[in-house]
Parts: C-alpha cells; structure tokens; sequence
C-alpha cells in the first residue's frame, strides 16, 4: 500500500463504524447488567471499553505496518493474527447490533401505528431482557467459528472434482486429469510445512495427467518461498507443471526504494516456479500431445478490471498466437473477471481456470447452494460457470492472506476430467 492519506482515511472510517458499533452494542448490554449490583457493573464497563481501546491501538499499528504492504516473518504474522483477534471481536458484536436493530425498528413501527408492545409470552421477562439475551446468544455463533476457522479450517483442504465432456476433444485425452492448485501465498504459512505436504500428499494421490497453479505463489516478498522448494517439487504430474502469475507476484502492493530492488523481487519469484519443476507461462502456449493427438494449453499475466493498484499485464492476443481455433484449449488466467471482460469475445478458448477470489475465505459452500460476500464483486467467484459448451472454473485456493484462517469456504484442490462426448 502505498503511503499517503487514502489508508488513513480508511482507517478513520473504519475506527467511527466500530466505535458506533461499540456505543450501540454497549447500550444493549447495560440492560443486561440492570439486576447486577454497582461494582460488577464497573468492572464489565472498565473491561469492555478497555478492550475497545485495545483493539483501535490495534488498528492504528497495523495501519502503520501496512503502509508497507507487510513483510515476511514476525510482522507479518502479527498483522493476519491481530486481524483474527479483530474480527473475534467484531463480528460479535455486529450480530448483536443486527439483532438490536431489528427489534428497534420493530418497536417504532409498533409506536407510530399505536400498538400496544406485550413482554413475550411466557417468558416472565421483558421484552428489552428477552431480545439481548436472544442477540447475546447469536453474538457466540461467530466466535466458534472464527476460532475453527484459524485453527482448523485453513488446512481443511477440500478436493473438488468435476466432469466436462466435449465434442472436439481429441480421443487420446477421453479421462484426462487436470489438476489445479491456486493462490499459495506462501508467507502466510509460515513455514508451517506438515499441512502443505499432507496436501500434496493428497494431490499426487489424484495422480493427474496435468498439474496448474492459476497464480499468487506469494502475497509480495520472494522471500517467502525460502524453504518451500523441497515441499512443492514433490508435486508430480504425468504430463508437466504449469503456472502462471497473480496480482500479487509482481511487488505491486508495496513502494519500493528502487525500480532494481523490485525487478529483482519479481525474478526471484519468477525463478521459483522454474526450481518447483513448473513452467511459468507468460502470455505462451504450448501442445500437450498424447499418442498423435494435442491439446492447446495457453497461459497469460495477471490481466483484471482496472482499480486501485491492480495493472493489467496479460496480454491474450499474445498468447493466442499460432493457435488454431478449431483445436481444443485450455487456458489459465488469474482473475476471473478476464472471461467476461475478454476470453469469451476475443477467443474459442473452451476452459478456462482462475482464482484469485479465495471465495472470501468467509461463507457457505455445500452442494446446491453457496454464498460469500465476494460474490456482489465478481460474477464468477467459486466453481464452475457455463456460457454454453465455454467455461470457467475458479479455485477458492490453497492458501490464505490477512485473515489467517477460513470460515464455510475450504482450501481447495480441484480436479477437472475431461470426457469425449
């Protein structure tokens, strides 16, 4: 991020929203307290807004340390775990606030047209009492899954699999495994390597004929791939490794000293793929041949809609080149808003694999049905997504940034077959 007062705006905005969170959620909690005698009314004040002192000191260092756009290590891991601590506290008291809303807006509706409000039924308590306790209750749901979310759920990685049948896939690819990976961010692991291997354990297990990675192998710094080389060279694949790059491969979301020092950074990473035994793809194609017959596997840059710090470097066209319309292709591309925003128009390219939208890492996926926040920013955010016999399929991904967890939406492995129809 770079310096300036766009951060720190944000971060105002962001200290005014939580303090009338704070003043809302406190409201309700001092009806709570009606039946407490003094003291232990002054020791639940001086510790809840003790703890809102706390956690805006909180905010104003990590604003501090991400002027920077982070760094590996201990800084780092500050910053996603304070984060964490941030969001167990927050998202708490949002429910709760929700829950007090809508029992406020309830209550002026019932004055303005004269109804009389009854306690609940039953209850032997009043209403105010009834409707705390009630939000009280709700408030504890976010907390559990929080806590899971950041010692469980980053690792729970979740192989999903899919089936695409194609009329002009060539016979020798009828069963073709494609695997693709997305999204390490390797220097929110950690080094934390036992998990990452149990994965790949699992990964080489599919035994897939073709392995991707669609992007992000770090959140800026090619310091973070320090150590992962003996982890990710295990990764194995009858037909090769590919990959691309991601928003955050290129040092964009930091302000560098020199232009050296950033070039330097960017080479490194793009070297790193070349030493796990993948080929980075940079707007390229390449035929995949079994027997006499070939697919088409295109790769290009980081290419999503324009805003903020994000660039747009792929270049289709580019990668397009030699390439016969009528063959069957695959293409890997970071951001799925490329498809719309290009692939469907300026090509015939028939799959395409994304990720980049960790599904938020906060929602709900379960067969049938799935939600996140992310989803009122991009149109195509976790799955598959069809325009006739033309698809995208986008990975939730492997790892994690900020949030040092994930919440409803799992680290994914996706395996694709491909059938002759």
């Amino acid at each position: 991020m770079k310096s300036g007062s766009g951060p720190w705006m944000l971060l105002i905005y962001v200290g005014i929203i939580y303090l009338l969170i704070d003043l809302y959620v406190y409201r309700g909690i001092r009806i709570l307290m009606t039946d407490l005698d003094q003291p232990a009314k002054q020791v639940i004040k001086y510790l809840y807004w003790g703890a809102t002192l706390g956690l805006i000191i909180l905010i104003i260092y990590n604003a501090y340390i991400a002027r920077d756009a982070f760094s590996t290590g201990q800084k780092l891991a500050f910053f996603n775990y304070s984060f964490a601590v941030l969001l167990l506290f927050l998202l708490p008291k949002l429910v709760y606030a929700i829950v007090l809303a809508i029992d406020d807006i309830v209550h002026l509706l019932r004055l303005a047209t004269n109804s009389f409000i009854k306690p609940v039924s039953g209850s032997g308590i009043s209403r105010l009492t009834f409707i705390n306790q009630f939000g009280l209750i709700l408030a504890t749901i976010p907390i559990g899954a929080i806590i899971y979310g950041v010692l469980k759920g980053r690792f729970d990685f979740n192989i999903k699999k899919e089936t695409l049948a194609f009329d002009h896939l060539p016979a020798s690819f009828d069963g073709f495994k494609v695997v693709q990976i997305s999204d390490m961010h390797l220097g929110s692991f950690y080094n934390n390597y036992t998990p990452v291997e149990k994965a790949i354990e699992r990964i080489n297990a599919l035994q897939p004929d073709l392995i991707l990675f669609t992007g992000d192998m770090v959140n800026n710094f090619a310091q973070e791939t320090e150590g992962w080389s003996p982890v990710l060279s295990k990764l194995k694949a009858k037909h090769g490794k590919y990959s691309i790059l991601g928003n955050h491969d290129y040092g964009d979301y930091r302000q560098w000293d020199r232009a050296e020092d950033k070039l330097a950074n960017f080479e490194a990473i793009c070297h790193f793929h070349k030493t796990i035994g993948f080929k980075l793809m940079m707007d390229e194609n390449e035929l995949i041949q079994i027997n006499a017959d070939t697919i088409r596997l295109l790769g290009v840059q980081n290419w999503g809609m324009k805003g903020g710090l994000r660039k747009q470097y792929g270049d289709l066209q580019k990668a397009l080149e030699g390439t016969d319309d009528k063959e069957f292709q695959i293409l890997m591309s970071h951001d799925p808003s490329h498809w719309e925003g290009q692939v469907l128009t300026q090509s015939n390219i028939d799959l395409t694999l994304s990720g980049h939208t960790h599904g938020m890492q906060f929602g709900i996926r379960i067969p049938g049905f799935q939600w996140s926040a992310v989803k009122y920013v991009y149109k195509q955010w976790a799955g598959l997504y069809s325009k006739g016999n033309r698809h995208i399929y986008v990975n939730t991904g492997f790892g994690y940034i900020g949030f040092p967890g994930r919440v409803g939406i799992s680290p994914e492995i996706t395996q694709i077959t491909l059938k002759k129809a």
